[in-house]
């Protein structure tokens, strides 16, 4: 005849896996741990029937056990709670990665009851402490209160929250591996936030041409402000690397820098990276998406290449500009973001406004404090800092060790450099990398700018152009028409008077004949084979 335990044993059993059951899916269904953890010891107590339950985590940095959660204890009584590995009951769970069962606490004078949370005992409780482990590792301790009852086993009680606190330790570790990440995470962060900052400190843009030092005087008045920047130049000038410099050295430095560039995609396609775009808004639409706006929410969004942008994503952007708020495409709840707007273009905005092809007002919204980037042919003395700068960057990134000579040197300051500091740079490079001696002569230098003339810097100096207006695009840009012309007309007149013989022309031009070679490709005069036979139509035109 089997005994009342016996019985019962059956419905023990499927009280276990009942509350396990119930543990695991709290487990499974939070990454919230402290949420997690009040579960479980809300179950315990439910299902068990275990009271004043507590879970302690051991910090290696105070060396001290402390509870992170408890059930029946005040915030205060929590806050007491902290052991030294060792120390009482619990502090020797922790230190010898044992169970301990207290049948009365009331009894053991070894219980340290720090907490102060039980009163008066008029009746016998049992305490139960497990550690918490992960793979031989103590992490902490789990303790629960039990009244005293004979029909209650406490090594079943011990095997339950043994399994219960396996399951409490790999959501601990698993915590702390998450917060390990985070942390590396953050700091990598903050390690590159830093390293932007320094690489766009003003102080590290090459440059100490009297136009560039008023650029980096506007760049940093404006940074300490959230006021929308025009950026105007030719391409290759810079206006990324300023724009970079205007977000990392302003109040949103440790915010995003989010860049768009509007002509490298059509009107629809534009308008979902911009605003973002609801599932379903069109066909391939599967999820929703945020837009470059969202994105840079609490920092900059550069818009490169604005005078591109098509008419009806103007209409929107002006909007933002003015409301700042925006709804994605294919939805209707309206969004507000916080954004710094820079932008920049190397068009003519003024012609495009004229021809009805950029808005009026919008250019209006952009241009509140514009700043113009001369091309390089226009501050030729920040040429030698230039070259110095790429040298020592791509011979460390080539493990070489190339210099130029000074003819070299003379013939890249002659150069127009129509590509501006870009082409400076790939110029540089391309000589570190096919160079196969270590000192650059001229003919090792990639065309065009082997063709370069010697003639003296004074020669190919332009006139600056007149602050406010557009920039030059490309060599034959408003401005320096009248310049143009006139060195075009006396190179024709020499080649009329020399009867089309080069040197003849050089001489009376007094330049080298390589400097007239120089002349003939760059205004696109007439082709060497043909000047003999053209002379007298030169003359005529002259």
């Amino acid at each position: 005849m089997s005994s009342g335990s016996e019985r019962q044993l059956p419905n023990r059993r499927v009280l276990e896996l009942s509350t396990l059951y119930e543990i695991s899916k709290i487990l499974g269904s939070s990454l919230d741990l402290e949420r997690s953890l009040t579960g479980i010891l809300r179950i315990l107590n439910s299902f068990m029937g275990m009271r004043k339950g507590t879970i302690l985590l051991y910090d290696a940095r105070t060396k001290e056990l402390s509870i992170r959660l408890a059930l029946g204890m005040t915030p205060e009584e929590m806050a007491r709670g902290k052991y030294q590995v060792g120390e009482g009951i619990l502090g020797k769970v922790m230190q010898h990665g044992l169970p301990m069962v207290i049948p009365d606490i009331g009894q053991e004078p070894e219980f340290v009851d720090r907490t102060r949370s039980r009163g008066d005992l008029t009746q016998p409780v049992g305490f139960i402490a497990v550690p918490i482990k992960v793979g031989g590792e103590t992490l902490g301790v789990l303790s629960v209160d039990r009244l005293f009852a004979e029909e209650v086993s406490f090594e079943e009680d011990v095997r339950v929250l043994t399994i219960v606190a396996s399951l409490i330790g790999q959501a601990v570790n698993l915590q702390q591996h998450v917060m390990r990440e985070r942390e590396g995470l953050l700091e990598q962060t903050r390690s590159l936030q830093q390293a932007l900052r320094t690489r766009y400190r003003l102080d590290n843009i090459v440059g100490q041409s009297k136009w560039m030092r008023e650029i980096y005087e506007a760049v940093e008045q404006v940074s300490q402000t959230r006021a929308t920047v025009l950026i105007r130049g030719e391409s290759g000038t810079g206006k990324e690397l300023i724009a970079r410099a205007i977000h990392f050295n302003s109040p949103r430095a440790a915010g995003v820098f989010v860049r768009l560039n509007c002509a490298a995609l059509p009107q629809s396609p534009l308008e979902s990276e911009l605003f973002g775009h609801e599932k379903g808004a069109f066909i391939g639409a599967i999820a929703a998406k945020k837009g470059r706006f969202e994105l840079a929410d609490g920092g900059s969004l550069f818009l490169d290449e604005i005078g591109d942008m098509p008419m009806p994503v103007q209409v929107k952007l002006l909007r933002v500009l003015q409301e700042r708020c925006f709804e994605r495409v294919g939805g209707t709840r309206t969004i507000t973001v916080d954004v710094r707007i820079i932008a920049a273009t190397h068009k003519d905005l003024e012609a495009a406004i004229t021809r009805g092809e950029f808005r009026e007002d919008l250019y209006y919204r952009l241009n509140v404090v514009p700043i113009l980037l001369p091309p390089l042919r226009e501050r030729r003395e920040d040429i030698p800092l230039l070259i110095e700068h790429f040298l020592a960057k791509y011979n460390r990134e080539n493990n070489r060790k190339v210099r130029i000579t000074g003819r070299v040197l003379q013939t890249m300051l002659d150069y127009d450099w129509p590509g501006n500091v870009r082409e400076l740079e790939n110029c540089v490079e391309r000589m570190v990398i096919m160079t196969r001696r270590r000192l650059v002569l001229p003919e090792d230098l990639p065309l065009p700018v082997e063709t370069a003339s010697n003639e003296p810097e004074e020669a190919q100096r332009r006139p600056a152009p007149a602050r406010g207006r557009a920039p030059a695009n490309g060599p034959a840009a408003a401005g320096f028409s009248n310049l143009r012309d006139l060195e075009r007309q006396q190179v024709i007149q020499a080649l009329a008077r020399a009867n089309g013989v080069q040197a003849r022309a050089a001489a009376l031009l007094g330049i080298t004949p390589r400097q007239l070679v120089y002349r003939l490709r760059k205004y696109g005069i007439v082709r060497a084979f043909r000047l003999a036979n053209e002379a007298p139509a030169l003359a005529a035109q002259a």
